[in-house]
């Protein structure tokens, strides 16, 4: 029986980065033999345990065996005859290949470490397209992964291509697609996945809405990048430059969906896109049955993102609807999300990367003032029911009437 170090925790060694998670392959064991060392069995498919101490998991080394389309068509085989180097090989990625024995030595039979100093995503061997998720894992590394200059190895990038055009892209579930989205927003380069998918042809089989955008152009007077699909993943980028959070990637990312359904006898104008864009948000958040508050806030973008914009020369009145269609004096942790992701919006274009957004601290000071005014205060006047809203209402167009007039509107 012996132990060794896999995976993600060599890589990121080799890398220099922080190791987020250690995982093991136990050789030459039976699961009765893990049980009765104290481990905890938590794998249903296959045998994966938890250490009774420090709670890292444990695999039994394994095989798998294609028996079925998708990514759920295997039988795996767990035994104490399956060799390490056996284990290494079903693996997707070279630099995922790795492993370390008890006493340090890096065990490398498919040449991982010389991918990762050439900066390679590089499949292990021809079973990579045997599952589709690993389409999606191959995006996700890059997108973790490019700011330290990896690119998809041209022998990779060719077989994911046939693997989409085979159709086993169409195999993939909704859960697995989203659960690699939201972990790809979060990664150092969340446009690298797209760019992966999209060079594969992926894209527009999984996330037809976003492909629909590229080729389709904008007046050049605003958006000097002209390309819509070109402008969203600048727009992307600008975001994760903004803001950690993948809700409001995700924000940014959907904003101008609505862009790809133009009639195209008004390009390359874009009326009413904005109302095109929520429907096509929330077709997007059912068909991938993503989370209620990425969908939230991603509507509300989409929505409003124009107001932002054209916010120092809009009426008090058109700021308060504003402000209330954001329900923003419900939920004031709303606004900060709204306003990165339409910064990153705003500076996501040509030319504009650096340039103030003034817009953002305008209606911050509009939700402040707003927000000073409360029904609670109308109570002693004698207001009862609809008469307290209006007067609500009023007292807060006048304070942004007020406002107005301080930044010279």
């Amino acid at each position: 029986m012996k132990t060794y170090l896999v995976g993600g925790a060599v890589r990121d060694e080799l890398l220099g980065l922080p190791v987020r998670e250690r995982d093991h392959v136990v050789v030459g064991a039976t699961a009765q033999q893990m049980l009765d060392l104290g481990y905890r069995q938590v794998g249903r498919d296959f045998p994966v345990f938890l250490h009774p101490e420090t709670h890292e998991e444990y695999a039994l080394a394994r095989t798998e065996r294609k028996t079925a389309p998708g990514y759920r068509g295997f039988v795996v085989h767990a035994s104490p005859e399956v060799a390490l180097e056996e284990d290494l090989r079903r693996r997707d990625l070279t630099i995922n290949a790795m492993a370390r024995d008890g006493d340090g030595r890096l065990i490398d039979p498919f040449n991982g470490q010389a991918d990762l100093e050439a900066r390679l995503l590089r499949h292990v061997s021809p079973a990579f397209a045997e599952d589709p998720v690993r389409i999606l894992r191959v995006a996700r590394f890059a997108a973790r992964l490019a700011p330290l200059g990896f690119r998809v190895a041209d022998e990779t990038r060719q077989l994911m291509a046939k693997m989409v055009a085979d159709g086993e892209a169409d195999a993939l579930v909704p859960e697995r697609v989203w659960q690699e989205l939201e972990r790809a927003l979060g990664e150092a380069s969340p446009t690298a996945f797209f760019q992966v998918l999209r060079d594969c042809g992926a894209l527009g089989v999984l996330f037809p809405e976003l492909e629909r955008l590229f080729g389709v152009p904008q007046p050049e007077k605003y958006h000097p990048e002209i390309d819509t699909g070109v402008h969203t993943l600048m727009v992307l980028a600008r975001s994760a430059s903004l803001s950690d959070d993948p809700v409001v990637r995700f924000a940014a990312l959907t904003h101008d969906l609505g862009k790809g359904t133009t009639p195209r006898d008004i390009l390359p104008s874009h009326r009413g896109h904005e109302a095109r864009s929520v429907e096509l948000v929330h077709a997007l958040c059912d068909r991938l049955r993503i989370p209620g508050a990425y969908r939230d806030l991603a509507v509300a973008v989409a929505r409003w993102h124009g107001n932002a914009h054209r916010a120092l020369e809009l009426r008090p009145e058109t700021v308060l609807r504003t402000l209330e269609g954001l329900d923003t004096f419900r939920r004031p942790q709303r606004l900060t999300a709204f306003l990165l992701a339409c910064e990153a919006d705003y500076r996501g274009r040509t030319g504009f990367e650096d340039r103030p957004y003034p817009q953002a601290d305008y209606l911050r000071e509009a939700h402040a003032r707003c927000q000073a005014i409360s029904a609670r205060e109308l109570l002693d006047e004698d207001l009862t029911g609809k008469a307290i809203g209006d007067a609500l209402h009023a007292r807060r167009v006048q304070a942004l009437k007020q406002l107005k007039a301080e930044w010279g509107g």
